[in-house]
């Protein structure tokens, strides 16, 4: 008897769980570490706390419905907007759904068939939605109230996650009409961006002290966290041509040429403006390139992405020390930059790709080129799709923006938002019952304190056999 079914191939679904699990430790504990480390000492535990939250409340809400509601059938027929507007919801939790094989019902007829089970598939897919709110929190940390930060994501990832994910990557009006998002420029970072910074509109800034002094509490955590974001990408974007093949090792060389060129452009304009590079403008300028090289991965070839990560560096530079002056956006305490690092770095490079896309990329491994798959840019004579690009963008950043504005009003109704004042000026200890760096640990509900760790410097806790 076969180990497994002659549809499966070992090395396309060893790969796809390996990249899975590569994005996803991006999140947990890449984004973990990072935001613990980047935000003041008080904020450590709580930035930590909703990452952890997030991840978790995504992974119940895609199995029970909202990952058919990405990549299921569609609620209409035909190809017009609102028929291929979202898909029908419902959960992957049988035998049949986790063990058979996978398959996106739209696009069935425009791509090789999948060699992997469905599981692998929704797992994939799976820490792709979760890290969008991950990054969206970013926007909001220090004020964000944690009992309305769980119902919100719920929420968020059901009505406008998969909204944007089906309409572009589920074979929605969008990828119907060839605008392509190869790992989720438009679909994660764009996205996020906007959602961002309108919730920080909506939530308010912080406490003026915390904007005042905005300094991290552990550098070497950011440090840590942004590593395994630069390596973790490697899964992001070369998990996504769903093969073990030429296109995800070339989409993995790519992301990695233009995070580095990215990075060193930011730290050139750091000397050429009379500053100093520190690490954290550092980790924006790396960041930039992830996220711009995000929807080209795979469509764009080794020039293109080094071009690219020129580009978007620049602009995001400008954007984030210059346009951050300006109105709305000097209104708007986005904590972490989002909108600058995710939002206009996936913006930009969405577009970019309208630009530099060639056509003799994207391979799969018998060959064969698939209509809807290769994309010619603009430097290749192709206009059409840099227009489709600016469309699929702009629905982007209305949907993702007004919507997120409604579903914030609607959680207000039922728990406050921002978090009390009191809590804002005490902050972990009051918000989880402990910080980061105690001087003496807490009982945190055990007799005599937690089994196994010290009251204080050379004193053990109390045996509790």
């Amino acid at each position: 008897m076969p180990a497994y079914p002659t549809w499966l191939s070992p090395g396309d679904n060893a790969w796809q769980l390996t990249a899975a699990t590569l994005v996803g430790l991006m999140s947990v504990p890449g984004l973990v570490v990072l935001y613990g480390g980047v935000m003041q000492k008080r904020w450590s535990i709580n930035s930590m706390m909703l990452t952890f939250a997030a991840f978790a409340i995504v992974l119940i809400v895609w199995v029970l419905w909202a990952f058919k509601m990405g990549f299921g059938h569609p609620i209409g027929s035909g190809h017009g907007f609102f028929s291929t507007f979202i898909g029908k919801p419902g959960t992957i939790l049988g035998h049949a759904e986790e063990q058979g094989q996978a398959n996106i019902p739209l696009l069935s007829g425009g791509m090789p068939t999948f060699r992997f089970p469905m599981s692998s598939l929704a797992y994939f897919q799976f820490v792709f939605a979760a890290i969008t709110p991950i990054l969206m929190l970013g926007s909001v940390l220090g004020r964000v109230n944690f009992k309305a930060w769980i119902p919100f994501v719920a929420l968020w990832t059901t009505f406008i996650y998969t909204v944007n994910a089906f309409l572009i990557w589920g074979g929605g009006y969008f990828a119907h009409k060839g605008a392509i998002d190869f790992s989720g420029g438009y679909v994660i970072h764009l996205s996020a961006g906007v959602s961002g910074f309108v919730a920080a509109a909506v939530i308010g800034p912080r406490l003026q002290r915390d904007r005042e002094i905005d300094a991290p509490n552990n550098v070497a955590m950011v440090a840590v966290g942004a590593g395994l974001l630069w390596l973790g990408w490697n899964g992001f974007n070369g998990g996504d041509p769903y093969f073990a093949g030429a296109s995800a090792a070339a989409a993995v060389l790519n992301t990695n040429l233009c995070t580095a060129v990215a990075f060193l452009v930011w730290v050139a304009w750091d000397y050429l403006t009379g500053r100093k590079p520190s690490l954290i403008a550092g980790v924006n300028g790396m960041i930039t390139g992830l996220v711009a090289i995000t929807p080209a991965a795979g469509y764009v070839n080794g020039w293109g992405a080094m071009a690219m990560g020129v580009i978007a560096s620049t602009i995001v530079y400008f954007a984030l020390n210059y346009l951050s002056r300006l109105r709305p956006f000097r209104n708007v305490d986005d904590t972490l930059g989002v909108v600058y690092t995710h939002g206009m770095a996936g913006l930009s490079g969405g577009l970019l790709v309208g630009i530099f896309a060639d056509p003799n990329m994207f391979v799969y491994p018998n060959g064969q080129k698939v209509a809807g798959v290769s994309a010619a840019g603009v430097l290749h004579g192709n206009w059409t799709l840099l227009k489709w690009q600016a469309f699929a963008g702009l629905w982007v950043i209305v949907f993702s923006g007004v919507g997120t504005f409604i579903l914030l009003k609607v959680v207000g109704l039922f728990v406050p938002l921002r978090m009390s004042e009191e809590n804002m000026e005490i902050g972990d200890t009051a918000e989880h019952g402990h910080e980061v760096y105690p001087s003496d640990v807490p009982s945190l509900g055990y007799p005599g304190g937690i089994p196994g760790l010290a009251h204080s410097p050379g004193e053990t806790a109390p045996s509790t056999a």
